[in-house]
């Protein structure tokens, strides 16, 4: 069936369905090397609107894998346009430059991508009881720099009079 044949889903959930699934089984065909079929797969995704950078950066994925590298580059450089700290996106475009041989580029992204990584780091997937150690240990540390700047402040008014 081509994109043509397939009907054009009007419900948000069915076109977030198709979506979802666009992208497990496009994954699967990059895995398999059948680069033709994932990309088929997640340009229909795209005209839903859904989770674009995630798309764009598989359809790169699917490039580079299949040595496109003009195309994987475009597709690296959309994802960023829609979500600008798109960690493996910039990494992946760095990635790219590095096999077109422009290593100046390559080196430029690279370092982008891990300031990126330091100031955006991806979202973790925690469970409920990580979570909420998390929030008593950043309570605990707030109330101790609290507390140190108080012992501070004290000092100071102490010292000063």
């Amino acid at each position: 069936m081509t994109m043509e044949d397939r009907e054009i889903l009007t419900d948000y959930e069915q076109q977030q369905e198709f979506v979802k699934q666009a992208l497990v089984q496009a994954e699967i065909h990059r895995k398999k090397k059948r680069y033709k079929e994932g990309i088929t797969l997640l340009v229909e995704a795209l005209r839903y609107g859904i989770e674009k950078a995630q798309i764009y950066y598989r359809l790169g994925n699917i490039y580079i894998d299949g040595e496109d590298y003009n195309r994987a580059e475009y597709a690296y450089k959309r994802a960023l346009d829609v979500d600008p700290h798109h960690v493996n996106a910039m990494h992946n475009l760095a990635i790219v430059y590095k096999r077109q041989k422009k290593i100046s580029q390559f080196v430029k992204t690279y370092k982008r991508a891990q300031r990126m990584e330091l100031r955006h780091p991806r979202n973790a997937d925690l469970k409920p009881d990580q979570k909420k150690h998390l929030r008593r240990l950043s309570v605990k540390v707030m109330l101790g720099m609290l507390a140190f700047g108080g012992i501070i402040a004290v000092i100071l008014v102490f010292f000063l009079h």
